[in-house]
C-alpha cells in the first residue's frame, strides 16, 4: 500500500490486523543452516577468505539474536568482496529482522541478481514483498520459487496468502485444496485456508478451519489470533479475548508480537478498557509494523505523565488515515485548553482538510503533513512547523494525535457531546443548498459505498457490490447524491442503465474535502460504511447514518459511536450481513419520507 493510499485509508475503520497465514522465516534454524553449508563450500580463494570468514561471523550473529552484529560484520565481508551473493543475502535477512524493509529489499534484490539459480532467496524476498503489500511482486517470486519446487508446501502456503490478500479467493482456495488432500494433517495449510475464508466474509466458515488447525496443533499461535478475531465478531467476545491472551506467548517474531498486541488493543477498546486500552494501542507505532508511522519533527515527543503541557508549544501530529484524523482530533481542544493562553498548539492534518480545521480550531494553528517512503517506512513530516522552527524558534513537544486519548478519555463518561470536529466554509454549504435545490424534490441522499482500498478483508469489510444498495437507490421519495471517491464509473453507468438517477456533483470527490465536506452537511442525510466520507459528514455535524460492523471498536459497548454520538448506527450481522442491514436502511428512509426524521 503506498504512502498516498494510505492517506486516503480508513484504518481506523477497519478490521484488525490482517488474519495471518504466511509461513516461513528467513533466519531460521534450517535457513540458517542452509546458509552455513552454502559458505562451508564457498571457494577459499584469496580474495574471498576473509569475507567468508566475516559472514561465518555474521551467521553465528545471526543464531544468538544479534542482529546488529550480524549486520556489521555482513557489510566488513561486503567491502571485502561486493559481488559475493551470499554475503547480500545474509545482509538482506538481518535488514528484515531489524526491520529495515527498503535496505533488505536492495540486499535481496542485489542477491537474487548475483545467484539467481538460489531460489530460497526468491522464496525470502517474496515473502517480505507479501508482507510489505508488494502482491505483484511477491506473486511472481514465489511461482519462481515452485517453479523450480513445485509442491513445497510452505511456498504453496504463502502464494494462497498473495492470492487471498488480491481478493482472488477461488484461486487460493484451488491451490491450497490439493495440498490438503496430500498433507491433511498441516495444521498450517487448514489455518490459511481459514484465512481465505475469513477475508471473504465467510466467518462461520472460518471458524470450522481455524478450529481443525489448533486440534491438529493446539500450540498454533496464528491459528489460535485468528480464531479469537472470528470469534469476536460472531459474538463470543470472552473466548475472543481469552484466544488472543492464549496466542500471545506464541508469537514467532517482533512483527507477530506487535500484531497481536494491536488486535489485542483493538479488542480491548472495544471493551471500553480505558485508558488501559488506549495506553495499549500505542502498539501501532511499534517498528515491527511494517506500516507504522516515523514522524521527522525536530522535537522531543510528550510525555504527559512528566510534563506539564501549560504555556508549551506542542505540535499533533495527524496519522494513519482521514478518518484516523477526524476521530481522534476528539482531544484536539483538551490540548489546547491545557497549554492555556500562553501555550500554542499547532495541529498537522491531511493537507486537504487544513481549513476546516482550522475553522474548528481557530486557537490552534493547523498546516499540513506529508507523507513519504523511505527505506520502504511510512515517514510523516510536516513542512509548516519547520517554517514556524525557523521563525519562532524550536517547539517545545510533538506528540501523535492518537495518543491524546490515553490523556484525556479515560472513561466514556470523559467523551464530549456532539460538537463539529470540522467546519466547511458557510459559504460553501449555501452555494451547495442551492445546488440540492434544482435537483428533482425529494430528500437529498449523500452515498457512499465502498472504501478507496479494498484489498484483503477490506473488501468483506465494506459492502463489495454496488448492487447490495439498490434498494437504497430505489427508495422513494429520495433523490441520491453520489459523494463515492475514486473511480466509479462502472458503478454509476449500471445504475442508469437499469433506470436509477444519481446526481453526480462537478466537483473531484477525492481532492475537494472543502466542498465534499459542505456538500454533506447540505444533504439532508449522509450514509455509507465507516469510510473517510461518512467520517468527514459525521465531524460536520452533518446528519449522518453509518454501517458498523459487529466488533467496530468505536461503539465502545454503546449503541453509538462515542465520538459521533448524533450519528445513527446500523450495526450488520458478521455473516452475509449487507443485504439485511441494508434493508434496514431502507426501511428508516422510508419512514422519513412517510413521517418526518422524527420517524427515524
Amino acid at each position: 500500500m503506498s504512502a498516498a493510499q494510505m492517506i486516503d485509508d480508513t484504518a481506523a475503520h477497519a478490521p484488525a490486523p490482517g488474519a495471518q497465514g504466511l509461513a516461513g522465516d528467513a533466519a531460521s534454524p534450517d535457513a540458517i543452516r542452509k546458509l552455513s553449508r552454502s559458505l562451508a563450500g564457498a571457494k577459499s580463494i584469496k580474495a574471498q577468505r576473509k569475507a567468508v570468514e566475516l559472514l561465518k561471523l555474521s551467521v553465528a550473529a545471526i543464531r544468538m539474536g544479534d542482529f546488529d552484529k550480524a549486520t556489521q560484520k555482513a557489510l566488513a565481508a561486503l567491502e571485502q568482496d561486493e559481488t559475493l551473493g551470499v554475503g547480500w543475502h545474509v545482509l538482506a535477512i538481518c535488514q528484515e529482522k531489524l526491520n529495515q524493509f527498503g535496505p533488505a529489499i536492495h540486499a535481496y534484490e542485489a542477491a537474487l541478481k548475483l545467484l539467481p539459480d538460489e531460489i530460497d532467496i526468491a522464496h525470502d524476498l517474496g515473502r517480505l514483498a507479501q508482507r510489505l503489500g508488494y502482491l505483484d511482486i511477491s506473486e511472481k517470486l514465489l511461482v519462481k520459487f515452485l517453479t523450480a519446487n513445485p509442491g513445497h508446501v510452505e511456498a504453496i502456503n504463502n502464494l494462497a496468502c498473495v492470492l487471498r490478500d488480491q481478493n482472488r479467493y477461488s484461486d487460493a482456495v484451488e491451490l491450497l485444496r490439493p495440498m490438503l488432500q496430500i498433507e491433511s494433517d498441516n495444521a498450517v495449510l487448514w489455518n490459511t485456508l481459514g484465512t481465505v475464508l475469513n477475508d471473504e466474509g465467510r466467518l462461520d466458515e472460518a471458524l470450522t478451519f481455524f478450529e481443525e488447525a489448533l486440534r491438529l496443533d493446539p500450540a498454533f499461535a496464528k491459528a489460535r489470533y485468528n480464531r479469537a478475531n472470528v470469534r469476536r465478531p460472531l459474538g463470543d467476545v470472552k473466548g475472543a479475548i481469552e484466544d488472543m491472551e492464549a496466542a500471545m506467548p506464541g508469537a514467532e517474531t517482533g512483527y507477530e508480537v506487535a500484531m497481536m498486541n494491536m488486535a489485542r488493543a483493538l479488542m480491548m477498546m472495544g471493551e471500553a478498557r480505558i485508558p488501559e486500552a488506549f495506553e495499549a494501542y500505542e502498539v501501532r507505532l511499534d517498528p515491527n509494523l511494517p506500516d507504522a508511522m516515523q514522524v521527522a519533527v525536530d522535537a522531543p515527543r510528550w510525555e504527559p505523565k512528566t510534563q506539564d503541557p501549560k504555556g508549551k508549544r506542542i505540535l499533533i501530529v495527524g496519522e494513519q488515515g482521514i478518518a484516523d484524523e477526524l476521530v481522534f482530533s476528539n482531544c484536539v481542544q483538551d490540548l489546547i485548553d491545557a497549554v492555556g493562553p500562553d501555550g500554542q498548539v499547532y495541529l498537522a492534518v491531511e493537507q486537504r482538510m487544513v481549513g476546516l480545521f482550522q475553522r474548528a480550531f481557530p486557537q490552534a494553528v493547523v498546516g499540513g503533513h506529508k507523507a513519504v517512503r523511505l527505506e520502504g517506512r511510512l515517514t510523516r513530516y510536516v513542512p509548516f512547523a519547520e517554517e514556524i522552527a525557523e521563525a519562532e524558534g524550536k517547539l517545545d513537544y510533538w506528540v501523535p494525535i492518537a495518543s491524546l486519548m490515553a490523556v484525556y478519555r479515560r472513561t466514556l463518561d470523559s467523551f464530549p457531546g456532539p460538537r463539529p470536529y470540522i467546519v466547511p466554509s458557510p459559504g460553501k454549504v449555501e452555494y451547495w443548498k442551492g445546488e440540492l435545490a434544482k435537483l428533482p424534490e425529494g430528500l437529498k441522499v449523500g452515498l457512499h459505498w465502498k472504501s478507496l482500498v479494498m484489498t484483503g478483508a477490506r473488501a468483506a469489510f465494506f459492502a463489495a457490490g454496488f448492487q447490495l444498495w439498490e434498494p437504497i437507490l430505489r427508495a422513494p421519495g429520495c433523490v441520491m447524491v453520489n459523494l463515492q471517491c475514486g473511480d466509479v464509473s462502472a458503478d454509476l453507468e449500471a445504475a442508469e442503465a437499469a433506470g436509477v438517477y444519481i446526481w453526480t456533483p462537478p466537483i473531484n470527490l477525492k481532492d475537494d474535502l472543502e466542498d465534499v465536506a459542505a456538500l454533506s452537511l447540505a444533504c439532508d442525510v449522509v450514509l455509507g460504511p465507516g469510510i473517510a466520507g461518512t467520517n468527514i459528514a459525521a465531524a460536520t455535524g452533518a446528519r449522518t447514518w453509518m454501517v458498523a460492523a459487529p466488533d467496530d471498536w468505536h461503539l465502545m459497548t454503546t449503541d453509538h459511536y462515542v465520538f459521533y454520538p448524533e450519528t445513527k448506527i446500523f450495526v450488520r450481522k458478521a455473516v452475509n450481513g449487507w443485504p439485511e442491514v441494508i434493508d434496514r436502511m431502507r426501511a428508516a428512509l422510508d419512514r422519513v419520507v412517510a413521517d418526518g426524521w422524527n420517524a427515524a
